[in-house]
């Protein structure tokens, strides 16, 4: 394949911001970068497909660092409860879907605190809706959920005796599951899921993904069936997305047996699948209050708690380390950036093995510079600032400097990259870019107040979703268009350079391309 293309706006990179006119694609590559006259010459001598973009602006593809993939598949089939803003509203959605969807019910998205009643949804609330089959609906967080009494007593947790059940004073449950419970609760519920039915989520969920602009991600926590279907697509030329994976072994440690007796490292795979390496969970959300932090939130009487023990992770990243794989562990809480640091800091040669840290919402001045030091990578979500408004009564003032420091990383010169955690943040690249540049400042975030500074400039922002996403994952063929490199990018409908700061979350992704090939056009 061959393909010549002329007359447009052609950022190149963005550190340093590179712009061209036009471009030669050869063998899904670039070839050559110049004018139009320069590229025009080439072209007729390779007798190469000649594609005028008319002044159109051409960037590099996205590439989301941190998603879940099947997940976001599920989620676009699922009742979208996000921005409601009462448990009477939550209930009149269900209402209404329940009466268009058989069998066991899911929703995703909502958040306590929109709430005007001012507290947590429960069973009774759900059961007085939908009371002969199961429902779960699981906030926007992903770390807990609020499900009725039919679908505590089908998946067992009504007998649970845990902290992640819930319980009123009574001692009985109130249908809120978090974390392992929470966990627990979505396997039963996808166990319910036919395997064409889940191929059909994951195949959805890859076309969505290319609509936005992103040809890459990194797909995180990935169970056994997940791997195996994605498998499947890949050998069958179904697979059009790019997917590294990152296995999770929090439920079966066989996992990383099976990948050692197999001698299977980071990079494996096929045309599009690729084995990234381990995700492991090791604490939670701020939102559901699980994230583990080294004092006590400002607004509840604990510290959270870690998923994880420092010994077994210390086991897991050892055998990962060795086998030749990426770590990546999810660290929310400050508490859980020192265990991750105080491991990562006993393995060493962190920088050339890649290993990550996923979220990093808390994070001081002194675990910045370790991190630094380490070479660890962070994978970070800037959409966190405006869905998680309400961090100022979770962390205090005092710790407002510690959260979502994307500036004081930048700086610190820290590898890192930008990605949304989809379905937990909307998977749109240019709402993630709107947050990382504005911080929630046209939304009245508290937090863009108090930390104005710590907002990423065009540029800086642009790069992480692109070229620094590309090393956070380990792809040194993506991430730009400089020559030699694999040729994925994407024509929007705007110059992001161009508009006005508020207006990048309505630029519009026209057509994607992977290889120089076009994967996707606007309607």
């Amino acid at each position: 394949m061959k393909r010549a293309f002329i007359n447009g706006n052609v950022y190149v990179s963005f550190r340093p911001v590179k712009r061209v006119e036009a471009f030669l694609v050869v063998g899904g590559r670039v070839a050559m970068l110049g004018s139009t006259e320069e590229i025009l010459k080439a072209a007729e001598v390779l007798n190469a497909e000649i594609i005028d973009l008319d002044g159109g602006t051409v960037l590099p593809a996205f590439i989301d660092s941190h998603m879940h993939l099947d997940e976001l598949g599920e989620y676009l089939n699922m009742l979208d409860l996000r921005g409601v803003r009462s448990i009477e509203e939550l209930k009149r959605k269900l209402r209404d879907f329940a009466k268009k969807k058989d069998g066991w019910l899911r929703g995703h998205g909502w958040d306590q605190e929109l709430f005007k009643e001012n507290r947590w949804p429960t069973r009774h609330d759900l059961d007085e809706v939908v009371s002969d089959r199961p429902v779960m609906l699981s906030r926007v967080c992903l770390h807990a959920a609020v499900l009725n009494t039919k679908a505590l007593e089908e998946t067992g947790l009504i007998d649970w005796d845990s902290e992640d059940v819930l319980r009123d004073e009574n001692g009985e449950p109130t249908g809120i599951v978090k974390e392992e419970a929470f966990s627990f609760a979505v396997r039963k519920f996808d166990e319910r899921v036919g395997e064409d039915e889940y191929r059909g989520y994951l195949l959805r969920a890859s076309e969505y993904v290319l609509s936005k602009g992103i040809t890459t991600v990194g797909f995180v926590s990935v169970g056994e069936r997940a791997l195996k279907v994605l498998g499947y697509l890949d050998a069958e030329g179904q697979l059009r997305l790019r997917v590294k994976v990152y296995l999770k072994p929090e439920e079966n440690l066989d996992v990383l047996e099976v990948l050692k007796k197999l001698g299977i490292r980071r990079g494996f795979g096929g045309r599009r699948l690729k084995i990234g390496g381990i995700k492991v969970l090791a604490d939670g959300s701020l939102g559901a209050r699980t994230a583990w932090l080294s004092s006590p939130y400002n607004d509840a009487e604990t510290r959270g708690y870690p998923n994880v023990g420092k010994e077994w992770l210390e086991g897991v990243a050892w055998e990962t380390h060795e086998m030749g794989l990426q770590l990546a562990v999810h660290s929310i809480g400050d508490a859980t950036m020192d265990m991750v640091l105080d491991v990562y800091e006993a393995l060493g040669d962190v920088e050339r093995a890649g290993h990550r840290i996923e979220h990093a919402s808390l994070m001081r001045p002194d675990q910045i510079e370790r991190a630094k030091r380490l070479g660890v990578r962070l994978a970070l979500q800037p959409h966190f600032v405006i869905t998680d408004w309400w961090v100022l009564e979770r962390v205090g003032k005092e710790r407002s400097k510690w959260v979502y420091p994307f500036k004081s990383i930048s700086k610190a010169g820290i590898p890192f990259g930008l990605s949304t955690d989809s379905p937990v943040e909307p998977l749109d690249p240019w709402e993630t870019v709107y947050a990382a540049v504005t911080r929630g400042k046209y939304e009245g975030i508290p937090l863009a107040d108090l930390t104005p500074d710590e907002a990423l400039t065009l540029e800086e922002a642009l790069h992480a979703y692109t070229a620094g996403s590309a090393g956070v994952l380990m792809e040194e063929d993506l991430g730009s268009l400089e020559e030699g490199k694999l040729a994925d990018f994407i024509i929007v409908s705007d110059d992001p350079f161009e508009v006005d700061e508020k207006e990048l979350r309505g630029i519009k992704v026209l057509e994607t391309y992977i290889e120089g090939e076009r994967v996707f056009k606007a309607g």
